[in-house]
């Protein structure tokens, strides 16, 4: 189908912290390439946002705070604009869910389905805090993971072993805020039918959509597969947009159902204050002729795949969308990013480290863009791209070219003469990779297509090097001409074929070059710049990082862990309760256990086991061999060497990995899982019976 416009929407962030490096990479930078692909080859685009300032997360953030949730999401908002500001994510809109018009459109969204019969009502049992009088949402609710028993899981998610949760599967669930214990309550709200949707849904996504992204059209199928259920749409919660039903109060939009209308919303908004630039608002979403794609991360394939294509399709009035390719998760340094836990680059830290380098970061960011599956930022491999990318192809090209120039011809492009078979080569190649990179900017590649936009670069710097001006100058001025026009049209086609990834720098190339900004159309031609054109100042396009800085970013990071393990001790500690005492036993069972002390001679793991540690004791009895399966409990078993340690003597041999284990040594195990052997407050003759 032929589109006449492109409505492109990337997530909403939640108003509770700055933006980080994940969020940039996973949605805003990619949908922006997209976004300024489209516009410089002409088309009608637009780009919308805004911060998703309702849900749990942004009342958690008040509540540890001290403050209103208002004044949460009032700091975050402007923080959250100002930072895609400064990294040049062009939106033709970003607005926010707690606007007059947004809180209007959403209840009037609401209220429409609800008359027509869309929703269905239930009463179901849900977590309830007694002393305080209020329902706990999924995220306020934490106990112990029944995966991997870490302390603190949240009621959706467990942060220690990332499993998906819900509060059901919680051993000894709690009241996050205040650690009260939970009973269940009844409560009635509203539920979107998804599975009177199923089979229009298999055959819209499963049939219709086969060239969605391999990881959204493998969760949509898993999903499908595993058949929908209603899904409410309604929440109790004092923070939110109120449902406009008699009946409902104290009730709220969940905040799933709330933010997708944001972006029909902020769209409202946009047309209605500059109809002349934009048009009508329903134009963007209601006739066939928009194309429209979603950006996010593929936490939110499912809602923005089913449950809302569902919620458009319950309303029957607008369009759908055409593709959503979301990203997979971007790590740091090995560690999945967690706000609650500080684990992030913080992008408005990182402009205060690294002022002016917006597009360094852009560039890593897509370079590593996890785009079929999860990947890992490391400072290493920015340092490495910015000094061996950035810097040493695609600046020194541009450099080269514009010195050289400055040199030999007073800072005016030269005039070509007649082009030898290499210079056609050149051009030849160059070509090749322009057409692979839109081809590759048109099925949402950018990771790829970014290669392609730097293998030009790669091209012109070989064909520096191969050609050598500065040589041919001695001899052969005319060749010299041909080959720097040549290097600067190339630098000039960089400037666009750049300018989708890394605006700043375009820019900055472009005022070198005291060039127009040609659209899309003009990447290609090799006379963009006429001869006689006077060049601007030449300048470094990039700088190189030095390590030094490179170790204050881990050395922060390492702290940061350093606080992260604490504090999970310390939650894991305050929530840690004693096993239940074992059945009754009498004195006469326990004399025949004989329990002494030992000092450790050596401690070593057995070979091809995981869990088994050799203990070498000195037992005031000639000595003995003991295995004890703490081994992950002590990663350098070295350290027990020297301890005095309890152990049991009359236990009969055992062989174990083929060794003979004579007795067993006595632990105890710790809050966080962790086995400790027992020792004695003093130090007593090896062999001493403990009774």
């Amino acid at each position: 189908m032929s589109y006449q416009r492109t409505l492109i929407t990337s997530a909403l962030p939640y108003a509770n912290g700055p933006v980080h490096i994940g969020h940039l990479a996973g949605v805003y930078v990619p949908a922006d390439i997209y976004a300024r692909y489209l516009r410089m080859k002409g088309e009608q685009v637009l780009f919308v946002g805004g911060s998703d300032e309702h849900g749990v997360p942004v009342t958690i953030r008040a509540r540890k705070e001290g403050i209103t949730t208002q004044q949460v999401v009032d700091r975050y908002h402007t923080l959250i604009d100002q930072s895609f500001r400064e990294f040049g994510i062009s939106f033709d809109i970003y607005s926010r869910t707690t606007s007059k018009i947004h809180h209007q459109f959403a209840a009037d969204y609401f209220r429409r389905l609800y008359d027509t019969g869309k929703f269905i009502e239930q009463t179901t049992e849900q977590f309830y805090d007694p002393e305080t009088g209020e329902f706990l949402t999924d995220r306020n609710i934490r106990g112990e993971c029944p995966h991997c028993h870490s302390a603190g899981a949240y009621g959706d998610q467990c942060e220690k072993c990332g499993r998906t949760l819900s509060p059901d599967e919680l051993i000894n669930p709690y009241n996050a805020v205040n650690g009260n214990p939970l009973t269940k309550k009844a409560t009635k709200h509203w539920y979107l039918p998804l599975d009177q949707y199923q089979s229009w849904l298999e055959d819209w996504i499963l049939n219709g959509h086969k060239e969605w992204r391999q990881n959204v059209y493998g969760q949509c199928k898993s999903w499908l597969d595993g058949g929908l259920k209603p899904r409410a749409v309604t929440r109790d919660l004092d923070w939110g947009i109120p449902v406009p039903v008699e009946g409902a109060e104290g009730k709220v939009l969940y905040v799933w159902f709330d933010a997708p209308i944001g972006y029909i919303s902020n769209t409202k908004e946009l047309c209605e204050r500059e109809p002349d630039k934009y048009g009508n608002w329903e134009t963007w979403w209601k006739d066939p002729s928009t194309r429209l794609i979603h950006f996010i991360g593929k936490d939110n394939i499912v809602f923005h795949c089913i449950v809302f294509p569902s919620m458009l399709k319950a309303d029957g009035t607008y369009i759908l969308p055409d593709n959503v390719p979301a990203n997979e998760f971007l790590n740091l340094e090995g560690d999945k990013i967690s706000t609650s836990r500080n684990w992030a680059v913080w992008l408005n830290e990182y402009l205060q480290d690294f002022p002016g380098k917006q597009d360094v970061l852009r560039y890593v960011l897509t370079a590593n863009a996890p785009e079929t599956k999860d990947n890992d930022f490391t400072w290493a491999d920015f340092q490495a791209r910015n000094n061996n990318e950035l810097v040493a192809i695609y600046g020194n090209f541009i450099n080269r070219a514009l010195i050289l120039t400055g040199k030999y011809f007073q800072n005016h492009v030269p005039e070509a003469g007649s082009l030898t078979e290499y210079d056609r080569q050149t051009i030849s190649d160059i070509q090749r990779s322009i057409e692979e990179l839109q081809r590759l900017l048109d099925v949402f590649r950018f990771r790829d297509a970014q290669k392609e936009a730097m293998n030009i670069a790669r091209i012109g710097n070989k064909y520096l090097a191969d050609m050598e001006p500065w040589k041919l100058a001695k001899t052969d001025m005319s060749r010299t001409a041909t080959v720097l026009n040549l290097s600067l049209q190339i630098a000039a086609n960089l400037e666009i074929a750049f300018r989708p990834f890394l605006p700043f720098s375009s820019a900055k190339l472009r005022n070198m070059l005291q060039m127009d900004e040609l659209g899309w159309l003009s990447l290609g031609n090799m006379s963009l710049l006429e001869a006689g054109h006077e060049l601007g100042k030449a300048e470094l396009l990039f700088e190189k990082i030095e390590d030094e800085v490179i170790r204050g970013q881990l050395d922060r990071l390492a702290r940061i862990r350093e606080e992260n393990e604490q504090q999970q001790k310390a939650e894991e500690a305050k929530q840690w309760k004693p096993s239940e005492v074992k059945a009754a036993t009498d004195i006469d069972t326990f004399d025949k256990v004989d329990i002494r002390v030992a000092t450790v001679l050596n401690c070593q793991r057995v070979k091809k086991s995981e869990r088994l540690l050799e203990f070498r004791l000195d037992d005031g009895m000639g000595g003995r061999t003991i295995l004890s399966g703490i081994a992950q409990s002590y990663p350098d078993p070295t350290v027990l060497i020297g301890k005095q340690v309890l152990f049991i003597a009359n236990f009969p041999p055992r062989k174990m990995m083929g060794k003979e284990s004579q007795g067993m040594i006595l632990s105890a195990v710790d809050a966080d899982g962790q086995l400790v052997v027992t020792t004695v407050s003093r130090e007593v003759r090896n062999g001493s019976q403990v009774g």
